[in-house]
């Protein structure tokens, strides 16, 4: 039996928008301008954030001083009395809490759930948790998501977090400059047919590992990988995986 989150679309959805891994920050404005764009554009009845829309977040705090974090939160809240949307913790953004949830209208979404729409069963997941040869990052995970460690971090003064996670992200992008892309650690396939078969679903979808790609997992169930964006350094990426009631097809943004 499934652990996971479960719920079902209301039947007057037509579309349901999935994107993921933009990792926003002050010196990506022109990925910025297309997340808003999007979210205040798109057709979609909902749109589903799962992770890592955000390099960091340090506090929901951080949106009561004029800067990034406070454009981000009302980007979000104009784009939530438009259209339903859902958002999942990354492995960057995981600190964001209910105060950001309450102030711009986001709805939160448990890694893993299983929704359905249009007569299929999604699993969706940020997917961090499922890379499991990634044991280093794995303990890390566990460490940060503690509620003690949280607090902790929380109580900080806010200049003190900001400080910490940039040594967090040049760690990180240090790290990943020594490894291609090829062999950085990809969602476990077994237990992702775990996960569906356990849930019932058909399809798993999920972002974290920056490899767009479909996976078939045998037995008619598939593993779709969501694109990161990035349109201020070097090739532009940006994508939007779209569910209506004929399948999965993946888009350009709405401008």
């Amino acid at each position: 039996m499934s652990s996971c989150a479960a719920w079902a679309a209301p039947p007057g959805w037509r579309r349901i928008d999935i994107l993921s891994d933009l990792h926003l920050q002050d010196d990506t404005p022109r990925t910025f301008e297309a997340f808003a764009a999007h979210l205040l554009h798109t057709p979609a009845d909902a749109v589903l954030l799962l992770g890592d829309i955000f390099e960091a977040w340090v506090g929901d705090d951080a949106c009561s001083e004029p800067g990034f974090e406070q454009r981000a939160a009302d980007v979000l809240k104009a784009a939530a009395q438009r259209r339903w949307i859902g958002f999942m913790a990354g492995n960057r953004d995981f600190l964001v809490g209910p105060g950001l949830l309450r102030a711009t209208g986001l709805h939160a979404l448990v890694d893993p759930t299983a929704i359905t729409a249009f007569g299929q069963t999604l699993l969706f997941t940020h997917g961090d948790a499922w890379c499991l040869a990634d044991t280093d990052y794995l303990a890390f995970r566990s460490q940060v998501r503690d509620t003690a460690w949280q607090q902790a971090f929380l109580s900080r003064p806010l200049a003190e977090r900001r400080a910490v996670a940039r040594g967090m992200r040049q760690a990180s992008m240090a790290r990943a400059a020594t490894m291609a892309p090829e062999t950085w650690a990809d969602v476990d396939a077994q237990r992702a047919r775990q996960e569906l078969i356990a849930s019932d679903a058909q399809h798993l979808v999920h972002g974290h590992t920056h490899q767009p790609a479909v996976h078939d997992l045998g037995g008619g169930r598939q593993r779709w990988v969501l694109s990161d964006w990035d349109l201020d350094h070097g090739p532009t990426r940006a994508e939007v995986l779209v569910w209506t009631a004929e399948g999965l097809q993946r888009q350009a943004p709405s401008a």
